[in-house]
């Protein structure tokens, strides 16, 4: 087993800004990107410092600016470990930098997964028990009573998982890569990455057909029913799979797609057929 390195004073430094920074994560929230510009924006101090020439800069910038959504209370773990494989591709020659996107998108799924279920669904539930006994017993300092359960946790999780996701990147992924096991990873963590990413988007791409066959001023298909009957979520995947397409092959800006997208919704509602 690889023995635990210690931190430099640079590196605690560069530490501390990615913990105050990761607060900016949903600053400018995108619904194509999602918290991808705060992730960017934690990453730049460790950038500005792995890399010199100024084009690794903008690949990595470019690497960053990528669909990023995860818990909170955990996602410095996530951006630790990140920045560890951006120290070992800017030391590491032919260094595989699909992988450390691979990894950043096969972490944020499950990490959302637990964060969201014991911090938002154990600990908020158990301070707000606790802040509104004393609000009922009329104590002032209910609210603060709250706010100091639920944030002390999450905020000493905030800076040791961060610290601990950085420590642990740079002590294995140098030797994942001498035994040969990084493609391996690579290719599992993206596997698991787009089956969240496709998860996601079954459960964040609505659409429901309004139109229905009627005769002599009776209802007898549903449309809806039919296409779920035949593949649910059918059109949902079918609107996914075409806008990826004309991004990946016919690009087709995203603002453009958008803006079609909203039309196309406006006029369908309008007729009654969404």
């Amino acid at each position: 087993m690889a023995e635990k390195k210690e931190l430099t004073a640079k590196e605690n430094k560069l530490l501390r800004q990615m913990y105050w920074r990761s607060f900016t994560l949903y600053s400018a929230v995108t619904p194509a990107k999602q918290g991808a510009s705060g992730f960017e924006y934690t990453m730049l101090p460790f950038i500005n410092e792995f890399y010199s020439d100024e084009e690794e800069k903008k690949q990595a910038m470019v690497r960053h600016n990528s669909y990023f959504n995860s818990n909170l209370a955990l996602v410095p773990f996530i951006m630790g470990v990140t920045a560890s494989m951006e120290k070992e591709n800017s030391e590491t020659e032919n260094f595989n930098t699909d992988s450390i996107n691979a990894i950043k998108t096969s972490l944020m799924g499950p990490l959302a997964g637990i964060g969201d279920s014991v911090f938002w669904g154990v600990l908020k539930a158990i301070a707000a028990g606790v802040a509104i006994g004393l609000a009922k017993s009329g104590n002032i300092l209910a609210p603060i009573v709250f706010l100091l359960i639920f944030n002390v946790p999450v905020q000493i999780i905030r800076w040791y998982s961060g610290k601990m996701g950085y420590t642990l990147g740079s002590t294995y992924i140098s030797q994942l890569y001498e035994n040969g096991l990084i493609n391996i990873l690579t290719k599992a963590a993206s596997t698991i990455g787009l089956m969240m990413v496709g998860a996601m988007t079954s459960q964040m791409v609505k659409l429901k057909i309004k139109w229905n066959m009627v005769v002599a001023g009776k209802k007898v298909l549903e449309t809806q029913n039919v296409l779920d009957q035949i593949f649910v979520g059918l059109l949902p995947l079918v609107i996914t799979l075409a806008c990826f397409y004309l991004i990946k092959k016919k690009n087709v800006s995203l603002n453009t797609l958008i803006f079609a997208i909203i039309i196309i919704s406006v006029l369908a509602s309008l007729v009654g057929i969404v």
